[in-house]
């Protein structure tokens, strides 16, 4: 198992190579008081965005203190190919929160929280900002717990056209819809790029709406289902994602 992983400000991972860092705040707390660090173990010290430090523990003082010596120079963890963004409408209650632990613990490279017509959930104003604040910090923990260094990034919330707009430049663009009566391909024998941008929209609870649907088309996307089970919104997109890692090589 690798390493538990710590996150630092960006700004100061480049200057601690060959020195010591007192691991403090809120992660090192985490550390000391969680996780119980103890002189000798390895420790990962990441800014989340693919630079990462490996380091051994000194010592731990008091209850959020923790001492790092031994840190090598920085690392560079190159974004996988194909790039998978997920589109995720809102879902009800806290299942947005468990769709973005689970989908970046599978290991998604982006989520796009998105206003579909037929969510039930609506951000708006300070309610919002505090929802989208939550996925965010989500896909953080989720990324330390599953021991990344390149974490999901969250975007602001998007409207249908946006999504049509980043379907549109994406090199595979699809549209889960479990509709029988509506053609769609299986996912699992979709033609996949190499490289590039993986773009999936995942529908609310009720689904997307036909207008939507006119719509993510005519920016190329093309519908796609599943297995024989409906999954729920909240589930959709971790199922997907895994199908693809696995499909294009990057579970192998």
């Amino acid at each position: 198992m690798t390493a538990p992983v710590f996150v630092l400000d960006p700004l100061v991972l480049p200057d601690l190579c060959g020195g010591e860092y007192v691991l403090d705040g809120p992660e090192g707390r985490h550390a000391v008081s969680v996780k119980r660090m103890r002189p000798g173990e390895d420790v990962i010290l990441t800014d989340g965005r693919g630079r990462w430090m490996e380091g051994v523990v000194k010592a731990a003082e008091g209850k959020d203190r923790l001492v790092v010596m031994d840190l090598e120079g920085a690392h560079e963890e190159p974004q996988e190919q194909p790039r998978i963004t997920v589109v995720q409408a809102l879902p009800k209650g806290d299942r947005g929160e468990l769709a973005v632990e689970t989908m970046t613990e599978t290991g998604v490279d982006a989520i796009v929280p998105w206003t579909a017509s037929r969510c039930v959930t609506q951000w708006k104003g300070e309610r919002g900002l505090k929802s989208l604040a939550k996925w965010r910090a989500t896909a953080r923990e989720a990324g330390k717990q599953s021991r990344r260094v390149r974490f999901p990034e969250v975007a602001d919330t998007a409207t249908s056209k946006q999504v049509a707009a980043l379907l549109a430049k994406a090199d595979f663009a699809a549209v889960l819809h479990e509709d029988r009566a509506y053609p769609s391909e299986p996912l699992a024998t979709a033609e996949l790029p190499a490289e590039g941008e993986i773009v999936l929209v995942v529908g609310p609870e009720g689904g997307v709406s036909p207008e939507e649907l006119e719509l993510f088309e005519q920016a190329g996307a093309k519908t796609y289902r599943l297995g024989r089970s409906v999954l729920r919104t909240s589930t959709a997109g971790t199922a997907a994602t895994a199908l693809l890692l696995g499909r294009t090589g990057r579970w192998s």
